[in-house]
């Protein structure tokens, strides 16, 4: 594990990056405080400043956050995937676990992609997570059900169009990135602005090679020939129901809090959810104080 010190990406002076090579992947992550570990792990289209107010919040609180960058979203990072599938994203976020803390189990705080992953963690390595919080996205199973219900395609067309070969990319980086500027204002409540973070979400997305390591998520969704052959295994385990105490939230303006009620059954430990008011799919930013304070209460509970 090395440290750098990017100033270009915004780092303030209280946060430290490291660097992490976990199973040939390298990580970027931002690290503050001292104490338990929690890592936060973000989605799309986002970077990890976007957990500006958690890292703030659970840094004062006694924890040591960490915040990696997805893999494949920094084109300095070295190492990127061969692969993007959930199961080569697991293993992934298993190997970066195990790096910063091979003998105690951490917590796992995750949204949008962030917590796909999650949930693929809980049920497949168990033996890495004392307890996990997963915002915005479903269970697996809940969102296989609802597939190919009309408003939820709708809700995630970009699932969709991303499995198109290189136009997604043109789209996304046509007219100064407007298509991020669309997603954002799509899934977030009427009239919620974050200019200064969507700059830097561009700014992220517009280094050589990220934007295709980003949609590269997407298409190993549906494509059986982007995953990687060799973690079968673990593919097979990413159903398995999650024992780990969990707490699900959801901003209740967001369409998938309708499908994120349903999922208590997937679950076999302390199952909680809630849903965040006035908040859309970035509920971490829209209302930040009221994530952090039932964040920080559960954790407190569960400790």
């Amino acid at each position: 594990m090395t440290l750098s010190s990017l100033p270009s990406r915004d780092v303030r002076a209280d946060t430290t990056e490291i660097r992490i090579n976990a199973h040939g992947i390298d990580f970027i992550c931002l690290s503050r405080g001292s104490g338990p570990l929690v890592l936060l792990v973000h989605g799309f289209p986002d970077i990890p400043l976007s957990w500006t107010a958690q890292i703030d919040a659970l840094s004062k609180a006694g924890y040591q956050v960490v915040a990696p960058y997805l893999p494949g979203y920094l084109a300095d990072a070295g190492c990127v995937p061969a692969y993007y599938d959930k199961a080569s994203l697991v293993h992934y976020f298993g190997g970066l676990i195990k790096a910063l803390s091979p003998d105690k189990k951490i917590t796992y705080i995750g949204q949008d992609w962030g917590a796909i992953i999650g949930y693929g963690l809980c049920a497949a390595r168990p033996d890495l997570l004392d307890r996990a919080i997963l915002m915005a996205v479903p269970h697996p199973e809940i969102v296989s059900k609802h597939l190919l219900v009309p408003k939820h395609i709708h809700r995630s067309f970009h699932w969709w169009f991303f499995q198109q070969e290189n136009f997604p990319e043109q789209a996304i980086l046509a007219n100064d990135l407007d298509f991020i500027d669309y997603l954002w204002e799509y899934w977030t409540i009427k009239g919620y602005r974050d200019e200064d973070h969507i700059r830097a979400i561009k700014h992220c997305l517009q280094q050589p090679g990220v934007l295709t390591n980003a949609l590269a998520y997407y298409r190993a969704m549906f494509d059986h020939d982007r995953a990687d052959p060799a973690l079968q295994s673990l593919r097979s385990q990413l159903s398995n129901k999650i024992f780990i105490p969990t707490l699900a939230l959801c901003g209740a303006d967001d369409m998938r809090a309708e499908l994120m009620r349903e999922q208590s059954e997937y679950f076999g430990a302390d199952y909680e959810y809630r849903e965040i008011a006035h908040a859309g799919h970035f509920l971490h930013r829209e209302q930040s104080q009221q994530v952090n304070t039932a964040m920080l209460k559960w954790l407190s509970d569960t400790s």
